[in-house]
């Protein structure tokens, strides 16, 4: 299960916080929720923070959106390592 909220802005950056695993189903949602903001041409951010797991699709679906312009904050060390390896 994957909880997606929007915690905020900050100097005009949309900030996302993830919650849970970033896998299977999920990733289509927080992708939905990327899109969003994107096709408005704002400026995101993703809190990994409470994030516990990414499948091989989940650290995909982040790389790419790293590769977008969104940027990642509190990564652990897991999903960092995760993130490496793609």
């Amino acid at each position: 299960m994957l909880r997606i909220s929007e915690a905020g802005t900050v100097n005009k950056r949309v900030i996302l916080k993830l919650e849970g695993r970033i896998a299977g189903p999920w990733v289509a949602e927080m992708l939905k929720a990327c899109e969003q903001f994107l096709r408005e041409h704002r400026t995101l951010q993703l809190d990994l923070a409470d994030v516990s797991f990414l499948d091989q699709i989940g650290t995909a679906a982040i790389s790419s959106l790293k590769l977008r312009g969104v940027f990642l904050e509190n990564c652990s060390p897991f999903v960092t390592e995760q993130l490496k390896n793609t």
